[in-house]
């Protein structure tokens, strides 16, 4: 028992050394571009094995304040704090949520989520464990009429990380905003689809590797994720090869690339921003300046990778919505700070809406790299003025005709 309260002791205080340096306003890269959104990074845990309970010091830690998710090695999730109200409570009448709602994403894509889906699972892959995620999905899945989707009717389900080590630490507030965002989004962009969660015992890129083959194993037909660290010379490209669609955010710190997006075995996604307008489509579609995007400084060129400035890979491949501004609605009551109805922006939005369409339409086994995704570029959405552009790739989807 004294070895247990000096491991609390010893964790706590890091947890609150850690909290007490908080940044502020970030300069991105480019002229006149410049984030406010401020980005706080969670206590990194490491929970060596996989825990029938959520953590215990680990929920504590997130409680110190309202964190968002990262580690010591500079791992960042794609995930901005929307405009609008937070923190609105679970019996909110849905014309009062802020941020855009499943019919305004399969409108804007033109998406066939009333039909389509089945047979599909999209896995979510995150670090530690969110007790509350599967109530918290059902709270959003019944505000918009998506059906249920629980471990109970085989819809949804859970991995989790384990053992007594993990049972004490593996809870944290910062990656459950990311989880609830993930499995809100995939669900409304592909309500017939499954949902497998797959919770990596440790946010370092290794474990959370290991969770998407876990999550793969397990019948995932996609894998999202909404995370990044910057490229090093260390990079194993291959070890991304995972055998269906491996969709990763771009990053939301400008115009440069980021790995694990720049690897060739995976689709890098960009954020756009949407408005609507009086067109045919109904909403014009314009890059977010924030978003990641650029050319790779380690991975060679692929072979279906046209000519377009850059000698390596060049990141993103497609894009989709992800401006803060006014972000989509998201519940998640597991925060300490302003829980339940909040708004979200940042490429850990575009991912799983590019995974959820790639579910919808149902060619995981032809989209095992992006080489597709350039072929059909002229069934893509026009981003902006048209054409490729290293953020906003070939475009976003169109219906699912590109996928």
């Amino acid at each position: 028992m004294n070895l247990m309260r000096s491991l609390a002791a010893i964790t706590v205080a890091a947890g609150l050394a850690a909290c007490a340096a908080t940044p502020g306003t970030t300069a991105l890269p480019g002229p006149g571009l410049a984030r406010t959104d401020t980005t706080l990074r969670a206590v990194p845990i490491y929970s060596p094995s996989p825990s029938p309970a959520p953590g215990l010091l680990g929920g504590l830690l997130g409680a110190v304040a309202g964190l968002t998710c990262g580690i010591t090695a500079g791992l960042t999730c794609h995930i901005v704090a929307g405009v609008g109200p937070q923190g609105l409570p679970a019996g909110t009448p849905v014309s009062k949520l802020p941020g855009l709602h499943p019919a305004d994403l399969q409108s804007a894509y033109a998406l066939p989520s009333a039909s389509a889906g089945t047979g599909q699972t999209i896995g979510i892959v995150v670090a530690y464990d969110d007790p509350s995620l599967e109530a918290d999905l059902a709270v959003y899945r019944a505000a918009f009429g998506l059906g249920a989707c629980t471990s109970a009717n085989g819809c949804f389900k859970k991995v989790k990380p384990g053992g007594l080590l993990a049972a004490l630490l593996s809870g944290n507030q910062g990656w459950g905003q990311e989880a609830s965002l993930d499995v809100d989004i995939a669900s409304a962009v592909c309500p017939k689809c499954k949902i497998l969660v797959v919770e990596a015992s440790s946010d370092a890129p290794s474990a959370l590797l290991a969770a998407a083959k876990t999550a793969v194993a397990d019948g995932a037909t996609v894998v999202s994720n909404s995370y990044s660290v910057a490229e090093t010379r260390s990079e194993n490209d291959a070890s991304y090869a995972i055998g269906v669609p491996f969709v990763f955010g771009a990053g939301d710190a400008g115009p440069h690339a980021e790995w694990p997006a720049a690897s060739s075995h995976v689709i890098a996604v960009g954020g756009t921003s949407l408005a609507r307008d009086g067109s045919a489509r109904g909403w014009s579609e314009t890059v977010w300046a924030p978003s990641g995007g650029g050319c790779s400084a380690y991975v060679p060129k692929p072979a279906w990778q046209p000519a377009d400035g850059c000698t390596t890979r060049t990141m993103n491949d497609v894009s989709a919505f992800a401006d803060p501004n006014p972000g989509v609605a998201v519940y998640d009551s597991y925060l300490s700070s302003k829980p339940g109805w909040r708004t979200y922006g940042g490429t850990s939005v575009a991912a799983p809406i590019v995974a959820g369409a790639i579910a919808l339409a149902g060619n995981g086994s032809s989209l095992t790299t992006a080489a597709p995704l350039y072929a059909n570029a002229a069934s893509l959405n026009r981003v902006g003025a048209g054409g490729y552009a290293p953020q906003a790739g070939n475009g976003s989807p169109k219906g699912i005709a590109g996928l």
